[in-house]
């Protein structure tokens, strides 16, 4: 049998192998970061639109950073920005975790932001580079599993750490500047562990991205603009749904720890409720090539961000802690086909010269949400109560449910029509993408 060529889409996927377990890290000291954030802020005194504020700032600094970014790797390398990325992710970790006011955490909470930003650009722009058109969705569903694999075990670390020491403060002197004490010690501690997470990435940051030979690469031609890219069928409703799921995420992250301090559910049990949010996200991109033969891009779409839509509005209620585990499931299954999903539609329908640019905007889209979205979340909890910015996110998805079903673009055509031409794209014959 002759050996598959690492240099043709299709060919050898250790470097996608290497890339979610970067991902896998990377992503998992966010999300160790954001709660432990939370909980920090709250011991410094923050109040929910505080928390609020805290979580949108950690999308500011990406969201004018992003279309520089993906103008850059569009006709350059993509690697580099990986460890750029890790830097800036550990090193905003760390300085969150010694930091001393709400405005420093604010401040070191949008560093790590823009290290996030700058790794998946740099990320998504390779899976894209280096996959054939009907490789996409797989591809890029893999990848995410690195993020889903973060999110698994960083809520988990994070709430045995911030509930190790202060339970035992409580237990001891029950006063509530001891138990705000305890818990600003063991939530810095938890940001350092954090960074060093973070720093386990740099292991696996080589030969990601093939070398193209000499000459290969095709001279930079003018640049696509921006409002013509946003104008191709497709692209908005990538951008929008991304947008939600991911909002839908991020506020779940930073408000379960709220909702559980007001409902009297310990840190630790919030950070497993959120790891099985995570550990259903896998399992959905796991059972995600054959749900798209069924179904197709588009039907799967709009089905799970119904679904969703209607758990995260149910999370309001006030369930016993097994009943949100349950609905924590379902909306991590759900949640789980937006994001890769939303990157091949983007992906497929923007110009082929300006594809990293087209998911930069993606991810300008999703930080937009970011900054929104929280900020919007404090203000409805400030006044309707901390449950009431699920409700908030259930309309997002539900509208998102409905861009779904509109007919995608050319290059966002579904699967299943992607699939039935890639006889004439095998392996051997895909032309290279650079």
């Amino acid at each position: 049998m002759p050996k598959t060529d690492i240099r043709r889409p299709g060919g050898n996927r250790g470097w996608l192998l290497r890339l979610v377990i970067a991902f896998a890290f990377a992503q998992g000291a966010v999300s160790m970061a954001r709660p432990a954030v939370s909980y920090r802020a709250l011991a410094l005194g923050a109040d929910e639109r505080a928390i609020g504020v805290i979580a949108g700032v950690y999308a500011l600094l990406p969201l004018f950073a992003a279309v520089p970014l993906g103008r850059r790797t569009d006709h350059g390398r993509c690697a580099p920005l990986l460890p750029v990325g890790v830097a800036l992710i550990a090193g905003g970790c760390a300085l969150s975790g010694t930091a001393d006011s709400l405005l420093a955490m604010a401040a070191w909470s949008g560093v790590m932001g823009l290290g996030h930003l700058c790794f998946v650009i740099g990320a998504q722009s390779i899976v894209a580079r280096q996959s054939a058109p009907a490789e996409q969705d797989r591809n890029f569903g893999h990848f995410t599993i690195g993020a889903s694999l973060g999110q698994l075990v960083g809520p988990i670390a994070a709430g045995y750490v911030v509930s190790g020491q202060g339970g035992a403060a409580a237990g001891q002197g029950g006063a509530v500047s001891g138990q705000a004490g305890a818990m600003a010690h063991t939530s810095a501690l938890a940001l350092i562990v954090a960074a060093v997470v973070a720093a386990v990435s740099f292991t696996s940051l080589w030969r990601i991205e093939r070398r193209t030979p000499p000459g290969s690469r095709k001279a930079e031609g003018p640049r696509v603009p921006v409002h013509r890219i946003l104008r191709t069928r497709g692209v908005p409703a990538g951008i929008f749904i991304s947008l939600a799921v991911l909002s839908a995420t991020d506020i779940l992250t930073a408000y379960l720890p709220v909702v559980g301090e007001h409902r009297g559910i310990a840190p630790s049990v919030i950070g497993l409720l959120l790891s099985l949010r995570a550990a259903a996200t896998i399992a959905c991109r796991l059972v995600l090539p054959p749900m798209l033969r069924l179904l197709g891009r588009a039907a799967l779409l709009a089905v799970t961000c119904l679904v969703g839509g209607l758990v995260c509005a149910g999370l309001a209620l006030p369930v016993p802690v097994w009943a949100l585990a349950v609905m924590l499931a379902v909306l991590g299954f759900c949640l789980g086909v937006g994001q890769p999903l939303s990157m091949t539609t983007v992906v497929q329908a923007a110009p082929e010269d300006a594809r990293s640019t087209a998911l930069a905007l993606r991810l300008t889209g999703n930080r937009l949400g970011q900054v929104a979205a929280p900020a919007a979340a404090g203000l409805v909890a400030g006044v309707a109560g901390t449950a009431a910015p699920f409700v908030m996110l259930g309309v997002l998805l539900l509208v998102a449910s409905g861009l779904g079903l509109r007919r995608q673009g050319p290059g966002g055509a579904d699967v299943r029509d992607v699939r039935r031409g890639s006889a004439a794209n095998a392996p051997g014959a895909v032309s290279r993408r650079e």
